[in-house]
């Protein structure tokens, strides 16, 4: 394929066409932006994607058994955080950049955070703050303070519950129990489920109504985003390394898939899937899910969640990172201040954006409109975008960092409101008197992030290759990461 390429000495600016400014600055479009590229992302999934970082807290009477699945047998009496501080956990999330934290309201031991009326093998069953105490109420009360959004995983799978086994009753108990945690704290952010599913007291595979389920959440929380392996908001990545790979489409078909039995696919989407299905990329800073002292000295390296995170949000997906509460109802000191490391060196990385306001120059505008110039990719505003003509399916933009700049980052996102688009591009520099290749990849989505080995130069071009529409790029920028 043949891929128009820009002069390296002329720059051919986009702000051409004198199209009149709006009150922001930005030019009016004289001409229609072009069509979305199905399936498009909803409103709640792009308040999802923009978060990029997340937080999960596995808390429960596992904390206090040492095990990662209980049985649902262990005696209530053993939940006693008597130092919880959920002020301490939100002031740690904040502190690494994650915008929800998503609560184990329930686990498969079936032991409940909150006072639920359908069960006693709750909080008010121990003695944490003599059986009157509500974990979900202090998160809650916590995460509104700070500005930061709550989310509830509830497990469907509960190893205590006598009528789990019998489908229908279960089903109404378990819905009942969602509806619970739904209407008594307010907005909530994320809904988490998976498929584990065992025998119930009477011998019966449990099975599940997840139709009912996310109608259930629908109705209650409508602005919740969905997580399974399946979605319907929301995919599993497949792994729980936190890890993604190149390509990843946020796209999926889902016909014929069920939680527990997720499309071969999963990691990467599909190039043709029919609905809008991003990923979400879940690990643990610990070895375990659950707090364990014998890991207090396992806490992932800075290094290592940095690798995670270039993997996982520089892949497209959002990450989702579990601290455990140990058994005080604390994040540990030494998963504290890993967080803050982890927070501070992500916003040293991109501190300052060198290709911010520079000159921009594109092969093709759509329509000749300045409205969609390339200078649009570096004005560090999401909501403008270059992009080319309906027939162009590879196009090139260029970037004059006004004068030779040491870099070793490149972001690059699509305009994904109307659709995920780039199959495969390029990204170079001009070096010693000639465009060099300094990255490639596949997809590029809602964010990709790209590290590449030291370079000085004082151009860059980012070639889309090929798309399954015309190009629409909202931001290219360029950083120096320090060395650590």
């Amino acid at each position: 394929m043949s891929i128009p390429r820009l002069a390296s000495a002329v720059l051919v600016l986009a702000a051409c066409g004198g199209a009149q400014p709006q009150p922001g600055g930005a030019p009016m479009n004289r001409v229609p932006p072009p069509a979305p590229v199905l399936p498009i992302p909803t409103d709640r999934q792009m308040a999802w994607q923009e978060k990029e970082l997340i937080a999960f807290a596995h808390f429960g009477v596992n904390t206090f058994t040492d095990r990662e699945w209980g049985d649902g047998k262990e005696d209530p009496t053993i939940f006693n955080p008597t130092a919880l501080d959920c002020r301490q956990w939100v002031r740690a999330c904040k502190a690494a950049g994650m915008k929800t934290i998503i609560l184990t309201a329930k686990h498969h031991d079936g032991f409940c955070l909150w006072p639920s009326p359908r069960t006693a093998h709750s909080v008010k069953s121990s003695p944490w703050k003599g059986g009157k105490g509500d974990v979900l109420r202090e998160l809650a009360d916590a995460c509104r303070a700070a500005k930061i959004d709550l989310g509830l995983y509830l497990s469907p799978w509960d190893r205590h519950e006598p009528s789990y086994g019998d489908s229908p009753a279960y089903n109404a108990h378990y819905v009942g129990q969602l509806t619970e945690i739904l209407t008594s704290y307010g907005p909530i952010a994320e809904v988490w489920f998976d498929g584990a599913c065992g025998e119930g007291p009477n011998g019966k595979k449990q099975v599940y109504d997840f139709d009912l389920f996310w109608g259930t959440v629908r109705r209650l929380q409508p602005m919740a985003v969905m997580f399974s392996d399946v979605g319907p908001d929301v995919r599993w990545v497949g792994n729980e390394r936190g890890y993604a790979k190149d390509p990843n489409w946020s796209t999926l078909n889902t016909a014929g898939m069920h939680i527990g039995k997720p499309n071969k696919n999963q990691t990467t989407g599909d190039l043709d899937g029919a609905a809008w299905v991003p990923a979400e990329a879940d690990v643990s800073i610990r070895p375990g899910w659950f707090y364990h002292a014998q890991e207090d000295d396992k806490v992932k390296s800075l290094e290592q969640l940095l690798d995670i995170y270039y993997n996982s949000v520089g892949l497209g997906c959002v990450l989702l990172l579990n601290i455990p509460p140990d058994r005080r109802g604390l994040f540990h000191e030494n998963d504290v201040r890993r967080l803050e490391e982890f927070g501070a060196a992500i916003a040293a990385d991109f501190r300052k954006d060198l290709a911010r306001g520079r000159k921009a120059a594109a092969d093709n505008v759509r329509g000749g409109d300045a409205a969609y110039g390339a200078e649009r990719a570096v004005d560090g505003d999401p909501a403008t975008y270059w992009a080319t003509d309906d027939a162009v399916r590879a196009a090139a933009l260029q970037i004059d960092l006004g004068r030779p700049q040491a870099f070793n980052r490149i972001v690059l996102q699509e305009f994904i409101r109307l659709g995920q688009r780039v199959k495969a591009f390029t990204v170079e520099a001009w070096v010693g008197g000639g465009w060099q290749e300094i990255a490639k990849g596949q997809t590029i989505g809602y964010k990709r992030i790209l590290r590449i080995p030291d370079t000085t130069a004082q151009k860059i071009q980012v070639t889309i290759r090929d798309a399954r529409g015309c190009p629409t790029l909202s931001t290219v920028g360029v950083y120096c990461a320090e060395k650590r």
